[in-house]
């Protein structure tokens, strides 16, 4: 059997060649390919036991797919002086001062970023983290103590494939992206977070849960983040 991890090439109908990276899986029962646009690649996970050449031949019959996501997705927007930032949904122009001091403040439209020119990027990057952290700490606390739903922990991370989880134990784990979003965005993902505190499904009873608790429509929320979602995991540092 081939090696669990294999890299190779896929060539785009636009000329672009992007890595491709073959994940066998164990637990796998089917191909499953996605596009991951921070590494400007595609993965795709097999069952343990799968042919790789017809894997290789399936994933060039969906090029098409992987250019379209390649597309929607957009170049990636690096963190530094002159560039606009989404904060809760309002673009921010960051601006490096170059004055003493590593504080960032919001004023006027503008992102204040103090210290040297080099670590602009770095320091946004920390600092959006934190805002996420503690709005999405804060937010997650009061609604589940309004609601009476046993809470663990309340932490960020910066995933891929979800923008929040909810574990057996009652953890939630959040995008940090979701300081970008539109607040509506956050609050509607936080009320479906909560809601996992009691029903750890997706069915009617979790659905109802979700919307009795919800200070906002969850329905433009789940909108949004199918339109305009992936465009957040453009920013890096």
């Amino acid at each position: 059997m081939s090696n669990a991890r294999s890299e190779h090439s896929l060539t785009l109908a636009d000329g672009a060649a992007i890595a491709l990276i073959v994940q066998r899986h164990g637990s796998a029962r089917r191909m499953k390919l996605r596009f991951d646009g921070i590494g400007d690649r595609a993965l795709l996970t097999i069952p343990a036991r799968a042919s790789l050449r017809h894997a290789l031949d399936w994933v060039r019959a969906q090029s098409g797919w992987v250019e379209g996501q390649r597309n929607q997705m957009g170049s990636l927007v690096a963190l530094e002086d002159g560039v606009q930032v989404p904060v809760e949904g309002e673009p921010l122009l960051i601006v490096g001062t170059g004055k003493p001091g590593r504080q960032v403040v919001i004023e006027d439209g503008h992102l204040l970023v103090g210290g040297p020119a080099d670590h602009v990027g770095a320091r946004v990057s920390r600092w959006l983290k934190v805002q996420a952290k503690a709005v999405l700490a804060r937010e997650t606390i009061d609604l589940a103590a309004r609601h009476h739903l046993p809470l663990g922990a309340v932490s960020i991370g910066d995933p891929r494939s979800r923008w929040g989880s909810c574990s057996a134990q009652g953890d939630i784990r959040y995008s940090w992206r979701l300081i970008l979003a539109p607040p509506h965005v956050r609050i509607a993902t936080v009320a479906h977070e909560v809601a996992h505190l009691r029903h750890m499904h997706h069915g009617p009873d979790f659905h109802a849960l979700v919307r009795a608790i919800s200070p906002v429509d969850p329905d433009p929320a789940r909108a949004w983040l199918r339109s305009d979602g992936r465009g957040l995991h453009r920013y890096t540092a």
